[in-house]
């Protein structure tokens, strides 16, 4: 059996951290996934207790996000945290619209300056890599994709965002079969059928949309190297009824 993390991102506003870390132990997670605004301005007696606070609800946080600016700008920063926390792998989450290449030269280049920021990264024994949305999937006018360029570049592993790929425009499957060997994790999440969950921007419980979890859990188990599956939903109008019906769904497929 598969055992789940989750995407801290999906409870930002709920109740305070330590009920929604009962709460996801109890629901049967085994690991949480944390995000730049939990922990990239605390100090080193926060990151204490929000380490305690993690292993007192008996689970642990071995992937996490951080802002490009931290990783370029002070690695030394990022890999403390990390250790502080106990993660195995940093990823890059996000570019703001502004900052994104506009053609295949750019893009390329981009993914060149991951790696490189993540270098000090990988030399300190975490793995590091780039967790995508929609926008690496639109085609440029070349009709070539940023996702592919942005995997030219060696040494830069991939956090596979699945729903996030379908609503890009691509077949997430294709991408497995192609790129799994550059995949260490993957976020579970589903699309809810069109015009349904509008108060939660269409995306729905996993298991209860239009993503075909059986086989693309089943394409991630066998044609990746995703060692993390982490439950997400963006925008969830009741986090705890996500992360309850979520799991419960994935552990039957």
């Amino acid at each position: 059996m598969t055992d789940f993390s989750y995407q801290l991102y999906s409870s930002r506003n709920a109740g305070p951290l330590d009920q929604t870390l009962e709460m996801l132990a109890q629901a049967g997670y085994a690991s949480v996934e944390g995000f730049g605004g939990l922990y990239e301005k605390l100090g080193a007696s926060e990151l204490d207790a929000f380490r305690a606070q993690i292993d007192a609800a008996g689970l642990k946080m071995p992937t996490g996000h951080f802002s490009l600016d931290v990783v370029e700008r002070d690695p030394d920063r990022a890999i403390a945290i990390a250790r502080a926390l106990g993660m195995e792998a940093l990823y890059v989450p996000f570019l703001m619209p502004a900052d994104r290449p506009t053609d295949a030269k750019g893009w390329a280049e981009f993914g060149t300056r991951l790696a490189r920021a993540g270098a000090p990264i990988r030399a300190a024994g975490f793995g590091f890599g780039w967790h995508n949305h929609d926008f690496e999937f639109k085609p440029l006018a070349d009709g070539t994709l940023p996702m592919a360029h942005i995997l030219e570049a060696e040494d830069l592993d991939w956090e596979a965002d699945i729903a996030w790929i379908t609503r890009g425009g691509a077949d997430p499957l294709d991408w497995l079969s192609r790129h799994g060997n550059r995949i260490t994790a993957a976020h579970v999440k589903d699309i809810a059928p069109e015009g349904e969950k509008a108060d939660e921007d269409g995306w729905a419980d996993v298991g209860t949309g239009v993503m075909d979890w059986p086989r693309l859990l089943e394409a991630l188990r066998h044609d990746s190297k995703a060692a993390h599956f982490v439950m997400e939903h963006d925008n969830p109008s009741d986090d705890a009824r996500f992360a309850r019906r979520s799991i419960e769904n994935a552990r039957k497929l």
